[in-house]
Protein backbone atom coordinates (compact mmCIF):
# COMPACT_ATOMS: atom_id res chain seq x y z
CA UNK A 1 0.00 0.00 0.00
CA UNK A 2 1.38 3.07 -0.89
CA UNK A 3 1.78 6.34 1.60
CA UNK A 4 -1.19 8.62 -0.07
CA UNK A 5 -3.59 5.10 -0.08
CA UNK A 6 -6.86 5.43 1.75
CA UNK A 7 -7.55 3.93 4.53
CA UNK A 8 -10.75 3.53 6.00
CA UNK A 9 -11.82 3.41 9.74
CA UNK A 10 -13.54 0.01 11.62
CA UNK A 11 -17.09 1.92 11.28
CA UNK A 12 -16.85 0.67 7.35
CA UNK A 13 -16.67 -2.87 7.88
CA UNK A 14 -19.13 -5.36 7.54
CA UNK A 15 -20.87 -6.45 10.67
CA UNK A 16 -21.69 -9.68 9.99
CA UNK A 17 -24.94 -9.81 12.09
CA UNK A 18 -25.99 -6.91 10.28
CA UNK A 19 -28.50 -7.13 7.48
CA UNK A 20 -26.28 -4.96 5.21
CA UNK A 21 -24.34 -7.81 4.52
CA UNK A 22 -26.30 -8.98 1.32
CA UNK A 23 -25.82 -5.82 -0.34
CA UNK A 24 -22.10 -5.48 0.20
CA UNK A 25 -22.42 -8.83 -1.01
CA UNK A 26 -23.88 -7.59 -4.29
CA UNK A 27 -21.93 -4.43 -4.81
CA UNK A 28 -19.04 -6.16 -4.35
CA UNK A 29 -19.28 -8.88 -7.06
CA UNK A 30 -20.44 -6.34 -9.49
CA UNK A 31 -17.43 -4.31 -8.72
CA UNK A 32 -15.48 -7.25 -9.16
CA UNK A 33 -16.92 -8.10 -12.53
CA UNK A 34 -16.47 -4.61 -13.83
CA UNK A 35 -12.60 -5.27 -12.73
CA UNK A 36 -11.76 -8.67 -14.74
CA UNK A 37 -13.91 -7.42 -17.90
CA UNK A 38 -11.47 -4.58 -17.82
CA UNK A 39 -8.60 -7.02 -17.54
CA UNK A 40 -7.43 -5.70 -14.07
CA UNK A 41 -6.01 -7.37 -10.78
CA UNK A 42 -7.12 -5.78 -7.97
CA UNK A 43 -3.94 -4.09 -7.04
CA UNK A 44 -4.35 -2.78 -10.32
CA UNK A 45 -7.42 -1.09 -9.69
CA UNK A 46 -6.12 -0.06 -6.58
CA UNK A 47 -3.58 2.00 -7.50
CA UNK A 48 -5.35 3.39 -10.00
CA UNK A 49 -8.11 4.65 -7.26
CA UNK A 50 -5.61 5.65 -4.25
CA UNK A 51 -6.83 2.10 -2.42
CA UNK A 52 -4.72 -0.46 -0.85
CA UNK A 53 -4.94 -3.93 -2.36
CA UNK A 54 -6.32 -5.39 0.20
CA UNK A 55 -9.38 -3.09 0.48
CA UNK A 56 -10.58 -3.59 -3.10
CA UNK A 57 -10.09 -7.23 -1.96
CA UNK A 58 -12.62 -6.48 0.86
CA UNK A 59 -15.04 -4.75 -0.79
CA UNK A 60 -15.24 -7.08 -3.24
CA UNK A 61 -15.52 -9.33 -1.19
CA UNK A 62 -18.60 -7.81 1.04
CA UNK A 63 -16.64 -7.43 4.14
CA UNK A 64 -16.09 -3.87 3.83
CA UNK A 65 -18.46 -0.96 2.85
CA UNK A 66 -17.21 1.05 -0.03
CA UNK A 67 -17.49 5.37 0.67
CA UNK A 68 -18.35 6.94 -1.69
CA UNK A 69 -15.06 8.31 -3.40
CA UNK A 70 -14.53 4.60 -3.39
CA UNK A 71 -17.22 4.25 -6.00
CA UNK A 72 -16.96 7.56 -7.93
CA UNK A 73 -13.34 6.66 -8.79
CA UNK A 74 -13.65 2.59 -9.64
CA UNK A 75 -16.51 4.34 -11.98
CA UNK A 76 -14.15 6.40 -13.22
CA UNK A 77 -11.32 3.74 -13.45
CA UNK A 78 -13.28 0.86 -14.75
CA UNK A 79 -15.18 2.87 -17.84
CA UNK A 80 -18.76 2.30 -16.02
CA UNK A 81 -20.25 5.25 -17.22
CA UNK A 82 -21.75 6.01 -13.82
CA UNK A 83 -23.33 2.46 -13.81
CA UNK A 84 -20.75 1.32 -10.37
CA UNK A 85 -21.29 5.11 -8.97
CA UNK A 86 -25.69 4.81 -8.87
CA UNK A 87 -24.86 1.99 -5.97
CA UNK A 88 -23.86 5.04 -3.60
CA UNK A 89 -27.68 5.51 -2.91
CA UNK A 90 -28.34 1.69 -2.17
CA UNK A 91 -24.47 1.63 0.33
CA UNK A 92 -25.96 4.23 1.77
CA UNK A 93 -29.06 2.57 2.52
CA UNK A 94 -27.76 -0.41 3.68
CA UNK A 95 -25.24 1.29 6.19
CA UNK A 96 -27.29 3.42 7.92
CA UNK A 97 -29.40 0.65 9.87
CA UNK A 98 -26.12 0.08 11.87
CA UNK A 99 -25.72 3.23 12.58
CA UNK A 100 -28.96 3.97 14.17
CA UNK A 101 -28.05 1.18 16.69
CA UNK A 102 -24.97 2.62 17.34
CA UNK A 103 -24.98 5.72 16.72
CA UNK A 104 -21.73 6.73 18.40
CA UNK A 105 -20.33 5.75 14.86
CA UNK A 106 -22.70 8.47 12.89
CA UNK A 107 -21.61 10.93 15.43
CA UNK A 108 -18.17 10.30 15.27
CA UNK A 109 -18.70 11.47 11.55
CA UNK A 110 -20.33 14.73 12.59
CA UNK A 111 -19.19 17.87 12.21
CA UNK A 112 -22.56 19.17 13.24
CA UNK A 113 -25.37 17.95 15.17
CA UNK A 114 -28.72 19.40 16.35
CA UNK A 115 -31.19 18.23 18.61
CA UNK A 116 -34.39 18.20 19.92
CA UNK A 117 -35.43 16.66 22.87
CA UNK A 118 -39.46 16.95 23.94
CA UNK A 119 -39.56 14.11 26.00
CA UNK A 120 -36.44 13.70 28.29
CA UNK A 121 -33.34 14.88 28.66
CA UNK A 122 -31.13 13.98 25.31
CA UNK A 123 -28.90 11.46 25.33
CA UNK A 124 -25.55 12.63 24.69
CA UNK A 125 -26.40 15.35 27.68
CA UNK A 126 -27.30 12.69 30.30
CA UNK A 127 -25.19 11.94 33.39
CA UNK A 128 -25.30 8.30 34.61
CA UNK A 129 -27.56 8.39 37.24
CA UNK A 130 -29.86 9.81 34.82
CA UNK A 131 -29.86 7.64 32.18
CA UNK A 132 -29.67 4.59 34.67
CA UNK A 133 -32.98 6.20 35.98
CA UNK A 134 -34.49 6.26 32.80
CA UNK A 135 -33.52 2.71 31.10
CA UNK A 136 -34.53 1.47 34.89
CA UNK A 137 -38.44 2.62 34.11
CA UNK A 138 -38.30 0.95 30.93
CA UNK A 139 -41.01 -2.14 30.50
CA UNK A 140 -40.65 -5.08 30.07
CA UNK A 141 -38.00 -4.41 32.38
CA UNK A 142 -34.21 -4.53 31.40
CA UNK A 143 -32.31 -6.96 33.60
CA UNK A 144 -29.07 -5.26 35.53
CA UNK A 145 -26.47 -6.59 33.15
CA UNK A 146 -28.88 -5.04 30.42
CA UNK A 147 -29.16 -1.48 32.29
CA UNK A 148 -25.86 -1.35 33.11
CA UNK A 149 -24.30 -2.12 28.90
CA UNK A 150 -27.26 0.39 27.84
CA UNK A 151 -25.58 3.19 30.82
CA UNK A 152 -22.00 2.28 28.83
CA UNK A 153 -23.08 2.51 25.58
CA UNK A 154 -24.84 5.62 26.30
CA UNK A 155 -22.16 6.92 27.93
CA UNK A 156 -18.84 6.28 25.40
CA UNK A 157 -21.24 8.47 23.24
CA UNK A 158 -20.38 11.64 24.78
CA UNK A 159 -16.93 11.33 23.63
CA UNK A 160 -17.92 13.48 21.07
CA UNK A 161 -17.84 16.30 23.04
CA UNK A 162 -13.75 15.86 23.36
CA UNK A 163 -13.20 15.36 20.12
CA UNK A 164 -10.66 17.67 18.32
CA UNK A 165 -11.45 19.25 15.87
CA UNK A 166 -15.03 19.79 17.62
CA UNK A 167 -18.39 19.65 16.16
CA UNK A 168 -20.70 22.19 16.98
CA UNK A 169 -23.45 20.62 19.15
CA UNK A 170 -26.40 22.50 19.59
CA UNK A 171 -29.31 21.16 21.79
CA UNK A 172 -33.18 22.09 22.56
CA UNK A 173 -34.47 21.00 25.57
CA UNK A 174 -38.55 21.17 26.04
CA UNK A 175 -39.29 22.73 29.88
CA UNK A 176 -41.24 19.72 30.65
CA UNK A 177 -37.70 17.37 30.73
CA UNK A 178 -36.03 19.30 32.86
CA UNK A 179 -38.96 19.55 36.28
CA UNK A 180 -39.39 15.76 35.69
CA UNK A 181 -37.66 14.47 38.81
CA UNK A 182 -36.92 11.70 36.73
CA UNK A 183 -34.54 9.57 39.17
CA UNK A 184 -35.37 11.62 42.16
CA UNK A 185 -34.55 15.11 43.08
CA UNK A 186 -30.51 14.27 43.44
CA UNK A 187 -30.29 12.74 40.21
CA UNK A 188 -32.36 16.05 38.72
CA UNK A 189 -29.78 18.34 40.41
CA UNK A 190 -26.75 16.76 39.39
CA UNK A 191 -28.53 16.66 35.54
CA UNK A 192 -29.55 20.64 35.72
CA UNK A 193 -25.85 21.42 37.35
CA UNK A 194 -24.26 18.92 34.33
CA UNK A 195 -26.51 20.82 31.47
CA UNK A 196 -24.64 23.81 33.12
CA UNK A 197 -21.10 22.70 32.91
CA UNK A 198 -21.59 21.55 29.24
CA UNK A 199 -23.51 25.39 28.15
CA UNK A 200 -20.14 26.59 28.97
CA UNK A 201 -18.14 24.49 26.38
CA UNK A 202 -17.27 27.03 23.37
CA UNK A 203 -18.63 24.15 20.69
CA UNK A 204 -22.12 23.46 22.83
CA UNK A 205 -25.48 25.35 22.48
CA UNK A 206 -28.01 24.94 24.94
CA UNK A 207 -31.39 26.01 24.75
CA UNK A 208 -35.09 25.91 26.74
CA UNK A 209 -38.41 25.57 24.82
CA UNK A 210 -40.48 27.27 27.64
CA UNK A 211 -43.81 25.50 27.93
CA UNK A 212 -45.80 28.79 28.00
CA UNK A 213 -44.25 29.43 23.96
CA UNK A 214 -47.58 30.21 21.86
CA UNK A 215 -45.51 28.70 18.19
CA UNK A 216 -43.50 25.53 18.43
CA UNK A 217 -42.10 23.98 15.31
CA UNK A 218 -41.86 21.23 17.33
CA UNK A 219 -45.13 19.62 17.91
CA UNK A 220 -44.37 16.92 15.41
CA UNK A 221 -42.17 15.39 18.10
CA UNK A 222 -37.98 14.69 18.83
CA UNK A 223 -35.66 14.67 16.56
CA UNK A 224 -32.16 14.86 15.59
CA UNK A 225 -30.09 16.41 12.61
CA UNK A 226 -26.70 15.41 11.67
CA UNK A 227 -24.31 16.61 9.23
CA UNK A 228 -21.43 14.42 7.94
CA UNK A 229 -17.96 15.13 6.73
CA UNK A 230 -18.58 14.41 3.80
CA UNK A 231 -21.03 17.27 3.12
CA UNK A 232 -24.40 15.48 3.43
CA UNK A 233 -26.93 15.11 6.51
CA UNK A 234 -29.29 12.85 7.74
CA UNK A 235 -31.94 13.15 10.14
CA UNK A 236 -32.72 10.57 12.83
CA UNK A 237 -36.01 9.96 15.29
CA UNK A 238 -37.20 7.72 18.24
CA UNK A 239 -40.44 7.02 19.29
CA UNK A 240 -42.56 4.30 20.75
CA UNK A 241 -40.16 0.78 19.78
CA UNK A 242 -38.75 2.48 16.60
CA UNK A 243 -35.56 4.06 15.43
CA UNK A 244 -35.23 5.48 11.95
CA UNK A 245 -32.33 6.88 10.32
CA UNK A 246 -33.94 9.94 7.29
CA UNK A 247 -31.56 9.98 4.70
CA UNK A 248 -33.71 11.18 1.78
CA UNK A 249 -32.71 14.36 1.46
CA UNK A 250 -36.30 16.10 1.16
CA UNK A 251 -37.05 14.79 4.22
CA UNK A 252 -34.21 16.04 5.80
CA UNK A 253 -34.68 19.41 4.25
CA UNK A 254 -37.80 19.55 6.22
CA UNK A 255 -36.40 18.65 9.61
CA UNK A 256 -33.44 20.84 8.95
CA UNK A 257 -35.91 23.71 8.56
CA UNK A 258 -37.89 22.85 11.65
CA UNK A 259 -35.09 22.62 13.62
CA UNK A 260 -34.27 26.07 13.10
CA UNK A 261 -37.55 27.31 13.46
CA UNK A 262 -37.34 25.48 17.05
CA UNK A 263 -33.87 27.39 17.83
CA UNK A 264 -35.78 30.60 16.64
CA UNK A 265 -38.49 30.08 19.26
CA UNK A 266 -36.72 29.21 22.06
CA UNK A 267 -34.84 30.74 24.98
CA UNK A 268 -31.62 31.80 23.68
CA UNK A 269 -28.28 30.15 25.45
CA UNK A 270 -27.98 32.94 27.33
CA UNK A 271 -31.70 32.91 28.56
CA UNK A 272 -31.42 29.37 28.97
CA UNK A 273 -28.74 28.91 31.25
CA UNK A 274 -30.15 31.74 33.45
CA UNK A 275 -33.57 29.73 33.66
CA UNK A 276 -31.68 26.33 33.99
CA UNK A 277 -29.99 27.89 36.86
CA UNK A 278 -33.57 29.01 38.68
CA UNK A 279 -34.99 26.02 38.33
CA UNK A 280 -31.92 24.19 39.78
CA UNK A 281 -32.24 26.64 43.15
CA UNK A 282 -36.00 25.58 42.97
CA UNK A 283 -34.85 21.90 42.85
Amino acid sequence: MSGNDVVDGPDWAVDPEDESGAVMAVVGRQIRLWREAAGLRASELGEAIGYGENQVYKVETGTRIPKPEFLDRADKALGANGKIAAMKRDVAEARYPKKVRDLAKLEADAVELGSYAADVIDGLLQTESYARALYGERRPAFTEEQVDRLVAARMARQAIFGRRPAPLLTFVQEEATLRRPTGGKMVLRQQLEHLLELSMLRHVEIQVMPTETEEHAGLGGSHEVVKLSDGTAVGHNEVQLTSRLISDPREVQILEMRYGLIRAQALTPRLSRIFIEKLLGET
